[in-house]
């Protein structure tokens, strides 16, 4: 079907969108480090993908020491908030709008990464199942984690608060809170990573509570209307998955909803890999079908999506915008090439962390494609 239902305004908080092809949140590996700073080769990056009223989801930011992976930004020092200006600006220059996603990796990150090599934190001492890559780069299980004290989640929540008011700060129009992907908000989530027996564990309701605290402490600093949230209820990446995903989301989409957020952002299942490998599953339910009706704000979803069926998505009103991915790092223009219904420059996926310029900031634009 034609693109053009993805070229009809859109009020997302402050923001006034001239179109609904949003660029999702995107780790590239490209932050300075030591200090995980965004730096000018992420200015270009944005830069050259920004468009005159549209949406971009800036790629996820660690809240805290330790709450990343190597060469990944952060959003917890002074020099952090100078790094992001330069890309704010960039981005602001263009016409477009930009929010940070804010992020901890919990049992997901590595020892290596923690200050002083502690183990990683998270809401029960249940190491992710499967592989991880070691500091050498060869295959190894993950880390077993520390399970927090119950008096260490008032921290928890302080800093994803301190961290949307340094992006304010920054200069960005709001922020995403990372609940998705099987990172710290999402374990607290999941049954199977959460044992715990005090008022963060158990039940939907206490299992949901941190996820909750989070984004209303960072809606008091931002306001809410420049808030969104990632979740993905159907994912299966870094040993995430709940057993019987529609009780558990409900409450929290529901409770949510009362909030006045900007948006709710969902990840599709056939996009459940978060992106560490190729994954379309078919014959599974669509989240924003499913969520939709307990959800009265904006809907963005994201997963593996096409121009044609993004547009019917929008059509049909299961979302309002769509977010791309992978076609937005090959594509820089991709919402001049999808409004024309240009053919689209296929990615790389060697390079989506292989640090550099190459594969980063060289994909042609449509005229010399």
């Amino acid at each position: 079907m034609s693109t053009k239902p993805l070229f009809e305004p859109l009020q997302v908080g402050p923001c006034t969108l001239a179109h609904r092809v949003v660029m999702a949140p995107l780790t590239r590996m490209r932050a300075t480090v030591p200090g995980h700073l965004a730096n000018e080769l992420n200015a270009q990056y944005y830069a050259q993908r920004a468009s005159a009223g549209g949406l971009i989801i800036a790629e996820a930011s660690q809240v805290m020491p330790g709450g990343g992976a190597a060469s990944t930004p952060g959003i917890h020092t002074p020099e952090q908030v100078e790094g992001w200006k330069g890309i704010v600006q960039a981005i602001h220059a263009k016409g477009g709008f930009v929010f940070l996603q804010l992020w901890h990796m919990g049992r997901i990150s590595r020892s290596f990464n923690q200050p002083g090599g502690a183990p990683p934190i998270a809401p029960s001492a249940i190491a992710a199942p499967g592989m991880t890559v070691s500091a050498k780069g060869t295959p190894e299980p993950f880390d077993t984690p520390r399970a927090l004290r119950s008096d260490e989640i008032p921290g928890v929540v302080e800093a994803y608060a301190q961290a949307a008011r340094y992006a304010m700060a920054a200069g960005f129009d709001g922020v995403e809170v990372h609940a998705a992907n099987g990172y710290l908000l999402e374990q607290f989530m999941q049954s199977a990573s959460n044992q715990r027996t005090d008022a963060y564990g158990g039940s939907i309701a206490n299992r949901a509570r941190l996820t909750l605290e989070v984004t209303a402490a960072v809606a008091k600093v931002c306001g809410a209307n420049r808030v969104g949230i990632r979740l993905s209820p159907y994912g299966v990446a870094n040993g995430s998955g709940e057993a019987e995903p529609m009780p558990l989301y409900s409450h929290v989409i529901g409770e949510l909803d009362k909030m006045g957020l900007a948006y709710l952002h969902l990840i599709e299942p056939r996009a459940s890999g978060a992106g560490q490998r190729e994954v379309d599953h078919q014959g599974v339910p669509s989240a924003a079908e499913l969520f939709r009706p307990a959800w009265h704000g904006v809907l963005i979803a994201a997963g593996n999506f096409k121009g044609d069926s993004a547009a019917a998505m929008v059509a049909r009103g299961d979302a309002d915008a769509i977010a791309f991915g992978r076609l937005f790092i090959s594509n820089p223009d991709l919402p001049r090439r999808l409004q024309r219904e240009a053919p689209l420059t296929p990615y790389n996926r060697a390079t989506f962390y292989s640090r550099g310029p190459v594969g980063y900031i060289d994909y042609p634009e449509m005229e010399s494609a």
